[in-house]
């Protein structure tokens, strides 16, 4: 059952079922379009209604009481065409006789430029909406060029690989091309004529199918970028995710640092503190501003383009127009270029001030801040101090600010554990290093344990008794990894979390186990558990010297690390001497 409308035609009253009706005016309102610009064009859009409602008379006489939908289509058939446009072709191959003669290589690049030019000829781009994977960018070429899509999906594909150069321009011009909606637009589309008889063929026809008129190849083609359109979209749609609370956590830690007074950076989701934002604000507000106001829209106007292509799809709101979309294309790109150098411009601030912080302590510090004539940082002084350690040697204090201890990748994660720590990043100078520790024990026999890493070959713990020296090299695994972490996450996999081994140990042991195989998450630091065995200690007055050295002359090794850490020295009492 349809319903039928009573519709007045010039004039006249018909009845007409509802597909009818829409059919019917469409049509008008394409040729509407079509001839409203031209100047006559109502009268001619007048003229052909009134011949329709001639033919639905006619059809009324002939006992046809409501006009069907296969009725306006064989009306819209039977209307005649308008006279044809004057071709110009035989003005051109004239100008094209009488022009200049090239050498084969201008006449090869002329023939290829009158090729496309005749392949575009009267056609405008547009985004084709009725062969679409994603957005019809490369149907909507083939269209204007008169090619297979099939070969432009194919280069889109290639030019992703090229580090996802084609993402990024497919994105742009899916935003830049307008989409042909109206019977018009696609006529111009495809290059024909904008005449009655074409528009109903659009009219008509915008229901066909285009896979049926792909080859075979470029079906397989299809579906086979369709698969990997699908999976680019849920990965698009999983970063976007992760983005927007990337975003979210940024902007929240953000209002909280400016809003809050006393708010704790460290314990925000991003360490904001390592930025010293709220301090450079004090110092250079516009920077700052800038830097922020560039991240918002960086984000936010991506969101903003996502949602509302979402809410337009959905029929809920208008598509933006082509210069919406270039304004906020333009917007972003003013954005991404703001933001990379105010972030530059921080981290150099940051650098700055830092240096300049640890110069003027530095300066003021160098007296009191020596241990053995060699001058160091307050935080190696307190260290050195502390734990009864020595400087031997160094090259470390020729640069100023250099530091000889460190903290923030201990092996269990804990970033308030110092240690001591050497680091030499000249390519073209040697690390040099060497410290130890003097401990008195009593007369027996010792092993000394420790916990180091090492990035190259050449480091080495070291103990001397009474002049008799014991060398052990520091495992180079670089800081990820380690023997120590290794060893822990082998046996736990082995013999699972809740092994009996683990669970006959102490409890600070278990947890320190635990937080071993989670450091660095789930890589380690490339600590190492070093042990030297049989010291002989024969007196109480000769104690036991131990620690680690880069120097070749004294480890007769040349070293080849650029950095290295060592902490957790336990001489331990293993037996008593011989009888």
């Amino acid at each position: 059952m349809k319903k039928n409308i009573t519709i007045n035609l010039c004039g006249r009253l018909f009845q007409i079922d509802e597909d009818a009706y829409e059919l019917l005016q469409q049509y008008i309102e394409s040729l509407r379009a079509s001839f409203g610009k031209e100047e006559g064009g109502e009268e001619i859009v007048n003229d052909i209604e009134a011949r329709i409602a001639e033919l639905f008379a006619e059809l009324r006489q002939q006992g046809i009481e409501a006009i069907t939908i296969d009725h306006v289509k064989d009306i819209i058939t039977r209307i005649g065409r308008p006279e044809e446009l004057a071709d110009n072709n035989e003005n051109e191959n004239k100008d094209e006789k009488s022009g200049h003669k090239y050498d084969s290589f201008r006449s090869a690049a002329k023939d290829i430029c009158d090729n496309v030019r005749a392949r575009t000829a009267g056609k405008r781009l547009y985004r084709n909406p009725k062969d679409k994977m994603l957005a019809g960018v490369c149907s909507g070429f083939a269209a204007y060029t008169n090619s297979d899509p099939v070969v432009w999906r194919l280069l889109a594909v290639v030019l992703v690989l090229v580090y996802g150069v084609g993402i990024i321009g497919y994105i742009v011009l899916a935003i830049i091309l307008p989409e042909a909606r109206t019977p018009e637009q696609l006529l111009q589309m495809e290059g024909k004529d904008v005449t009655p008889q074409n528009l109903a063929d659009v009219v008509v026809d915008d229901k066909q199918s285009a896979q049926s008129r792909r080859s075979l190849l470029g079906s397989i083609v299809s579906v086979m970028l369709k698969l990997l359109a699908g999976l680019l979209f849920v990965l698009f749609v999983i970063v976007g995710l992760v983005l927007l609370v990337c975003f979210l956590l940024a902007a929240g830690s953000l209002i909280i640092v400016f809003t809050v007074p006393g708010a704790s950076h460290r314990s925000l989701p991003f360490d904001l503190g390592y930025m010293n934002l709220p301090e450079l604000y004090a110092a250079h507000p516009w920077l700052v501003v800038i830097f922020i106001v560039s991240l918002l829209l960086a984000f936010i106007t991506p969101l903003y383009a996502i949602v509302h292509g979402l809410f337009a799809k959905a029929g809920k709101i208008k598509p933006m127009g082509t210069w919406q979309n270039v304004a906020w294309i333009v917007l972003w790109l003013i954005a991404m270029f703001s933001l990379f150098p105010s972030l530059f411009a921080l981290q150099d601030l940051r650098q700055a001030e830092r240096q300049a912080e640890q110069e003027a302590r530095y300066s003021g510090s160098i007296t009191p801040c020596a241990i053995n004539g060699v001058p160091m940082m307050e935080q190696d002084f307190n260290y050195f101090s502390q734990n009864g350690w020595v400087m031997v040697e160094t090259s470390n204090t020729e640069d100023k600010y250099a530091t000889l201890t460190s903290k923030y990748e201990y092996c269990t994660g804990d970033s308030t554990v110092w240690y001591l720590n050497g680091h030499e990043w000249e390519n073209d100078r040697p690390l040099v290093y060497q410290a130890e520790h003097a401990e008195w024990v009593e007369p027996g026999i010792y092993s000394l344990n420790c916990i180091v890493r090492a990035d190259g070959h050449g480091t080495f713990v070291y103990t001397q008794v009474d002049g008799e020296k014991t060398l052990k090299e520091i495992p180079p695994y670089g800081m990820k990894g380690g023997e120590l972490w290794l060893g822990i996450t082998k046996a736990m996999k082995e013999n699972g979390k809740d092994m009996q081994e683990l669970k006959a140990e102490p409890q600070w042991k278990q947890d320190e186990w635990l937080k071993i195989a989670k450091a660095n998450h789930g890589r380690g630091y490339g600590w190492s558990d070093v042990q030297i065995d049989s010291i002989v200690v024969t007196a109480d007055s000769i104690p036991v010297v131990y620690g680690v050295s880069t120097v070749p002359a004294f480890t007769g090794q040349p070293c080849r690390a650029k950095q290295f850490s060592a902490t957790d020295f336990v001489l331990t009492r293993i037996g008593d001497l011989p009888k």
